[in-house]
């Protein structure tokens, strides 16, 4: 019975243009911040963290524009994947960066879109299944009834799902034997034994090593994605850059570098809520995490 609400309801908000959806999404972030308290304090704990902003003023600027933009990362869910497809890439006006995936895919060693949780992270692989098969790696939601909704937003165009598992490892690999594309969340937090212990905005965050992994085996192109949302429901711009690794040093660190360079460029809509310094189950944490704690600072 719920399942059936929360689809019709998914179905009615995604008749509602994209402007007010937005507008919804920021009372829904406003009113997700003053209920929950682990939220707000993880979401004001993370910002301060990355020493961003240069006073208190612009600390609070920032963290107001943060949890409204949280909010729309929910509402616009029903906007993207309840539209159709054509008018959903519709919205994005401007690719900064084309130029970087058109001599990608000019070379042929396939791309490697590293995607962080920053904007409206959804539509930047819709946009590129446009021009290419691509397939995104993803976690299936607890609810199971919840994964064909996500699968039929997210699989159109040339876009396809690859679980989060050996399997799905297994079809990154290929998709890049062929010359495709593929697309991985860069800051989410791994499994234990996927990940490393690397400074994040100052802290150790336990990051992928996939992604240095792919690149290294298929000398593929690896480009930073992002899509940045526009100003009342206008639509989205996409920004994409290089990453040109050096296989000779830790690849996790650099790619936690770039990360940090184009949040900075875009810090009110990068999803501070989200754990990034959690310890997975059965990783060991860091020196530093240990000394914290060993303080009471935790």
């Amino acid at each position: 019975m719920f399942a059936f609400l929360f689809k019709t309801l998914f179905r009615l908000l995604a008749l509602l243009p994209l402007g007010m959806l937005h507008g919804l999404g920021a009372l829904l972030g406003r009113l997700t911040y003053a209920a929950s308290a682990q939220y707000a304090t993880r979401t004001r704990g993370n910002l301060r963290q990355a020493g961003l902003t240069a006073g208190e003023v612009e600390y609070r600027n920032v963290l107001s524009a943060t949890i409204a933009e949280a909010g729309k990362g929910i509402t616009e869910l029903a906007w993207i994947w309840g539209r159709p497809y054509d008018e959903v890439i519709g919205k994005v006006r401007e690719c900064i960066g084309l130029e970087h995936i058109i001599a990608a895919q000019a070379r042929g060693k396939g791309i490697i879109f590293l995607t962080p949780h920053l904007g409206c992270f959804e539509i930047s692989a819709l946009y590129a299944a446009q021009r290419m098969p691509i397939t995104v790696l993803y976690r299936p939601p607890k609810l199971g009834w919840l994964e064909g909704v996500m699968r039929g937003g997210r699989e159109r165009g040339q876009a396809r799902l690859a679980k989060a598992d050996i399997g799905g490892v297994r079809l990154l690999y290929k998709a890049l034997k062929r010359g495709e594309a593929v697309g991985l969340l860069p800051d989410q937090v791994p499994s234990m034994g996927e990940g490393e212990w690397v400074d994040f905005f100052g802290r150790p965050a336990y990051t992928m090593t996939l992604a240095g992994r792919l690149a290294e085996s298929s000398n593929a192109t690896v480009l930073i994605a992002y899509s940045e949302r526009m100003p009342q429901g206008e639509g989205y711009v996409i920004h994409v850059e290089p990453l040109l690794l050096d296989f000779a040093a830790p690849v996790p660190q650099q790619v936690n570098a770039a990360l940090e360079r184009v949040i900075r460029a875009c810090p009110a809509q990068y999803l501070w809520s989200y754990n990034r310094y959690k310890i997975p189950r059965g990783v060991n944490a860091p020196e530093a995490r240990i000394e914290e704690r060993g303080l009471g600072i935790e």
